[in-house]
């Protein structure tokens, strides 16, 4: 059987999880993973190829140098994460000899990333700004090109992958150059920043004579489990919540983030107060009025950040990806008309996939503490705060008039239509 694994390296920045068998791009096959969807593989199958991914994750965050990546370090973690998973090719256990023989031929990987989150953190930017969509660019061109590079790299000393020939390697097309590729077939309506920083004719030169080792390179794949693990934000994904509860066999964790206690404690805000506040605004920031705007911005939570910003964000990381990325959208006040303007987003900046739509409820159920005391930032009488919950009254717990809810004896309700 075939199980997710942290593997323990000489480099405590990668984790690894063994090979994800699909049937298709979005399925999983015998394999524990963090859900049964798999939207950054993007790999084919057929009647005789069961497609097959070795997924692995850099910490973003422990290549951070004086506000800047470390690109020699980087270089150094990829190319080490690049002929790891390419050796789990050859070692690993396959159930299926279809999955057994795809994996063999092709030799796909797919190095992703997480601790993006974090990292925004401390370059103190909001995940909502064109310095954070800037930096998404930077930072997955560097990953990208460094993965590129191991692989030609390994093929130069291993040998090309069996079905190199006549591929879009060998055809000289990267994945920046795919999109004129996909402009062609859309006739257009694809609008990508396709700004550069690297040195991508030096690996064009290189790939042209060497070829490459892996079918694919990169892919973004969810790291909720391993990112509890090193202790940082999960992939690409903003803060869910500055204060949050993880549950798993072993019990229920608090999770307080840690940045934000750092800037509340420099600012003398850290107290009893502050955490009765988060506690009760589920970590947001937003409704507490000492905290200063800057650093409500900083760390704005995911359903505080429009959907717009995942996407453009994304959308910079993908031109250099061959394959995809597994991007939750979050969505605060979710409607049609932001459903349509936000995946016509995505198509417009030639997203391949996204994951997950995560909105709010429209309920929240009440809050309160065992006694009362001075301390309390939130009152103990009068129901809720309208910052607290949305489609509640301020005063009292009367559902709001405009909230509509499906009711199965009503035959005029739209979703039974």
């Amino acid at each position: 059987k075939m199980l997710s694994m942290l593997f323990e390296t000489g480099h405590p920045w990668i984790t690894f999880k063994d090979a994800c068998n699909v049937r298709s791009p979005q399925q999983h096959v015998g394999v524990v993973h963090s859900s049964n969807l798999c939207t950054e593989i993007t790999l084919n199958t057929s009647d005789t190829e069961t497609a097959v991914c070795n997924l692995g994750s850099v910490n973003l965050l422990q290549h951070l140098r004086d506000g800047q990546l470390d690109h020699a370090k980087l270089k150094k973690t990829i190319t080490t994460a690049m002929r790891m998973l390419d050796n789990v090719i050859d070692i690993n256990y396959y159930a299926v000899k279809k999955a057994r023989d795809s994996n063999l031929r092709h030799r796909p990987v797919g190095l992703g990333l997480m601790g993006f989150q974090d990292c925004l953190y401390q370059l103190r930017l909001p995940y909502a700004s064109a310095e954070a969509v800037q930096f998404a660019d930077r930072s997955m061109e560097a990953v990208c090109y460094h993965a590129y590079w191991a692989s030609t790299e390994l093929a130069a000393e291993r040998g090309r992958y069996a079905s190199y020939r006549g591929s879009l390697w060998d055809q000289g097309i990267l994945p920046l150059d795919s999109l004129d590729l996909l402009a062609d077939a859309r006739g257009g309506h694809v609008d990508v920043d396709r700004s550069t920083s690297m040195d991508w004719d030096a690996l064009r030169g290189r790939i042209r004579e060497h070829g490459m080792r892996n079918s694919n390179c990169v892919a973004i794949a969810p790291t909720a489990t391993i990112s509890n693990i090193i202790g940082v934000d999960a992939s690409i994904e903003p803060s869910f919540g500055n204060l949050s509860v993880k549950s798993n066999l072993s019990g229920e964790f608090t999770v307080i983030n840690e940045y934000l206690v750092r800037d509340l404690k420099q600012l003398g805000l850290w107290d009893d107060v502050m955490v009765m506040d988060l506690k009760h605004f589920d970590g947001s920031l937003r409704p507490i009025d000492r905290v200063p705007e800057d650093l409500k911005r900083v760390y704005a939570t995911a359903f505080e950040v429009d959907a717009a910003w995942l996407v453009e964000a994304a959308s910079r990381r993908q031109k250099w990806i061959d394959q995809a990325q597994s991007l939750n959208i979050y969505m605060a006040g979710a409607s049609g008309k932001k459903l349509d303007e936000t995946y016509r987003l995505a198509w417009t900046r030639g997203l391949k996939t996204t994951y997950y739509l995560r909105t709010t409820s429209a309920t929240y159920a009440e809050k309160s503490t065992v006694t009362a005391g001075a301390m309390n930032a939130v009152a103990m009488t009068g129901g809720v705060t309208s910052s607290a919950a949305q489609g509640m009254s301020a005063n009292d717990m009367t559902p709001a008039s405009d909230v509509k809810f499906c009711a199965i004896d009503n035959p005029d309700c739209e979703a039974c239509q």
